[in-house]
């Protein structure tokens, strides 16, 4: 028998979730597979997502919804729960949070191979943790990532605007500007969108209160949680974000860091990559790296729009923040590159971004390169209204 207090905290977290828009990932994750790992940064709407599929299921009355803090696991086990639920004709079982559970990694590769009727989906806030988990789970459970709303989903689920994805190459052959009569003036939406419409919960009054708190959760729970870390390198590494904060996009320079922080040199490339895999930094990379991807650190960034315009106390730099739009969107759908001589480079094109008045100097003796503008609506030729880069998810 199910214990009556999950079935209840379930039906009220049903109760509460909307139900009209689902994120980009809902589609693409591979709901009827035996068991798969929801990740990303806190607060771009995971536990959301798991629930609307519980209640779009046509097994919802077989189905249970439980956070892997629940005081029902101080005294049971994840592998007792599910051995109940299938004992009692249970079909699914989401799991919120589950890197909160100890051990959590060992028990879900347990009910794997114990009960291969049970769907199983799990999310974690940390990615850290996730990833430290997942030998145990090797080859059973694939690990998804999800990040915040793209411009195009904050259209939809703000302002009731539904457009259509448009891959990087009809952005580049300026298919998007069919949809501008449905979409009037796109920059007064997109300069909104840049300040708070990144976050599901843009439109509460206490935003960058919320934004304050996830940084502060993510270094002082997440990280310090998985790197072990005491208390005093967390207030470093809240005092590293406000660093980057400041200049970025910036060229790392261990030396200077951790002058600026007062921890070891040797400690910033570890705390650099702390901060990224929790979705608070973004990295970008030369192409030296091949198919693993780890080529050099060229450039760091604030990990999106919202995040760098809370930490510069609402007046952030409009030139940094141009490029930590574009690269945010861009690295979903695709591997984005530092530009030896431009700005970024995708496949075979290369971008520079830039306001309104930005020429085409920089990339006039580029094949395939590429002017990203601001403050324009429409594009021509090898000229890109910086907006339409947040359709591409």
């Amino acid at each position: 028998m199910i214990d009556n207090s999950l079935i209840a905290y379930q039906n009220e977290q049903l109760r509460q979730t909307p139900k009209m828009f689902h994120r980009y990932m809902y589609d693409r994750l591979p709901w009827e597979a035996r068991m798969f790992g929801l990740v990303g940064p806190r607060g771009v709407g995971k536990s959301t997502l798991m629930l609307q599929h519980l209640a779009d299921s046509p097994d919802r009355e077989r189905s249970l919804y439980i956070s892997a803090d629940t005081m029902y696991l101080t005294s049971h086990t994840l592998v007792e729960l599910a051995d109940s639920f299938v004992k009692y004709n249970g079909v699914r079982l989401y799991i919120d949070e589950v890197h909160k559970y100890k051990n959590w990694s060992r028990e879900l590769k347990q009910i794997y191979d114990t009960h291969e009727s049970l769907r199983v989906v799990f999310t974690g806030s940390s990615i850290l943790d996730i990833i430290e988990g997942e030998a145990d789970l090797s080859r059973r459970a694939p690990i998804y990532h999800m990040q915040g709303l793209s411009f195009r989903e904050y259209l939809a689920l703000f302002h009731q605007i539904d457009l259509p994805v448009y891959s990087l190459e009809q952005v580049l052959k300026h298919e998007e500007a069919a949809i501008l009569s449905k979409l009037e003036h796109p920059l007064i939406y997109f300069k909104q969108y840049l300040q708070t419409g990144y976050y599901p919960f843009s439109n509460e009054t206490d935003f960058a209160l919320r934004i304050e708190q996830i940084v502060r959760q993510t270094i002082e729970s997440d990280i310090s949680q998985y790197a072990d870390l005491k208390a005093s390198t967390a207030r470093k590494l809240i005092q590293l974000m406000g660093v980057i904060s400041a200049i970025s996009p910036m060229k790392p320079n261990a030396d200077s860091l951790s002058q600026e922080v007062g921890v070891s040199k040797n400690n910033i490339p570890d705390y650099m990559v702390y901060l990224e895999k929790a979705g608070m930094i973004g990295q970008l990379r030369d192409d030296t790296g091949g198919l693993r991807g780890l080529g050099k650190v060229e450039k760091v960034y604030i990990d999106n729009p919202n995040l760098m315009t809370v930490l510069a106390y609402g007046n952030p730099d409009m030139g940094n923040l141009r490029e930590t739009f574009f690269y945010n969107q861009m690295r979903v759908n695709n591997k984005v590159f530092s530009s030896r001589v431009s700005d970024f480079t995708i496949g075979d094109y290369t971008f520079e971004i830039g306001g309104r008045k930005k020429g085409q100097k920089q990339v006039e003796n580029i094949p395939n390169g590429i002017v990203v503008k601001d403050d324009i609506e429409y594009g021509s030729f090898n000229t890109v209204p910086l907006w339409a880069f947040g359709l591409n998810y």
